[in-house]
């Protein structure tokens, strides 16, 4: 980095195709009083990062992420951790910076097929001597969340293991399975992983690496399959906070009160209308028993349908609602944009209903689906065209929630953030 650490930026946010991961990430580096700020594929071209001591990607597709950044933006990364800058990338953001991807350490990711690829919720981890570890309180034991991880694949001696997985507490899950329920009444796996056919005993994952620490030229680069900002997360906070004292060089921020404009005094209508839309697309999985909340920003869905979209879909529209007091009810962009969204919306919201009927029916009858995989045709030519044969997001809900995730960056500026 040509400039001095002093003049340098806490952290960049990488804000590009982490969607959901993004608000969760951006609300719980607020709740912790860390300084960043968002920035997009187009400012990493532009060679912003020169003004940063960090970057940090959170979770999200990392094939997505390469695509959004292009090779320019990839090797702009490069340059900044070769040349002192910090790396740090939570689940797919961890994805992003291995051999698989922009190759900042010596890393591949485990295939799915010898993965545990749906397990989700709190774990217990081993955790070394380090010290983003500091100031845990006393007795609490190193337990955090996380959501459907990757696996790393580690040989190089170099890189430094600073936790693996020790133990799935019994109110996580895999796949659509509560893990304590299962322990408890149904006495093994080896059935389950039959009939759902992927792993799914979480005591595969004992002794994996979860979280790693590395070197790429003069700079630090940490990756992890730990969900540090999951909402309401206590230990996940403090290890945030000292996650920034370690990479950037910052403590926690005492903000000056910053003045907001505030512009509409009221929610417009059509965004209104908007989050209406949203909130009946998911009162129709709840009451077809498809998915419930697990937390205020999280859906367990059933195996075999797209839970984790409509979730996404619904939390992005709920944040641009919330934020819509500082609306300039005039703004051209901001009228354009909505309009266009409401337009999709809508049929989109008839076709996902239409789409979860016919897959809790199938299920209904015992049909084994998946995200992909179905004998039914109209249910197969409704999954084409609303999130494309990808397991990546594509189709009509790739389209919407760029337009919408586009809204959301925008009103996070409008609102002083």
């Amino acid at each position: 980095m040509n400039q001095s650490s002093d003049s340098l930026k806490p952290c960049a946010l990488l804000w590009d195709e982490s969607f959901l991961w993004g608000l969760t990430a951006f609300e719980a580096l607020k709740a912790a009083g860390l300084p960043f700020d968002l920035v997009r594929s187009e400012d990493i071209r532009a060679n912003k990062l020169r003004d940063y001591s960090m970057i940090f990607v959170p979770g999200g597709w990392a094939s997505n992420k390469r695509k959004a950044l292009g090779e320019e933006g990839m090797q702009k990364i490069r340059n900044f951790v070769d040349d002192g800058g910090s790396y740090l990338g939570f689940c797919g953001g961890a994805g992003l910076a291995t051999l698989d991807g922009i190759g900042l350490l010596n890393i591949t990711r485990v295939p799915t097929k010898d993965r545990v690829p749906s397990f989700s919720g709190r774990t217990r981890f081993s955790i070394c001597k380090h010290s983003i570890w500091n100031d845990l309180s006393e007795g609490i034991e190193p337990v955090f969340n996380v959501w459907w991880p990757s696996q790393f694949s580690i040989s190089d001696p170099t890189i430094n293991i600073l936790a693996t997985y020790e133990e799935a507490l019994p109110d996580s899950f895999s796949s659509d399975l509560n893990i304590g329920d299962v322990q408890k009444y149904h006495g093994g796996w080896e059935a389950l992983e039959h009939s759902y056919r992927i792993n799914l005993d979480p005591s595969r994952l004992n002794g994996q690496p979860a979280l790693v620490e590395g070197r790429y030229g003069k700079g630090k680069v940490v990756l992890s399959l730990i969900h540090f900002d999951t909402p309401d997360d206590a230990n996940g906070k403090t290890v945030l906070i000292n996650l920034w004292k370690y990479l950037s060089g910052y403590e926690t921020l005492k903000r000056r009160n910053k003045e907001v404009r505030k512009i509409a005094t009221e929610q417009p209508r059509i965004l209104g209308e908007i989050m209406t839309t949203a909130e009946d697309l998911i009162s129709f999985g709840e009451r077809n028993f498809l998915w419930f909340w697990r937390n205020r920003l999280m859906l367990q869905w059933k195996r075999g349908i797209r839970g984790l979209e409509y979730c996404t879909l619904y939390v992005m529209i709920k944040t641009a609602a919330d934020l819509s007091e500082n609306i300039p009810l005039g703004d051209p962009f901001f009228l354009n944009r909505v309009l266009a969204i409401k337009n999709m919306l809508l049929p989109f919201k008839e076709k996902s209903e239409k789409l979860l009927l016919v897959e809790r029916m199938a299920l209904q009858d015992g049909q084994r689906i998946t995200f992909e995989k179905s004998d039914d045709p109209q249910m197969l030519r409704l999954r084409s065209e609303l999130f494309s044969t990808s397991k990546s997001y594509g189709g009509l809900f790739k389209e919407l929630l760029d337009k919408i995730d586009d809204l959301t960056f925008y009103l996070l500026g409008l609102s002083g953030e």
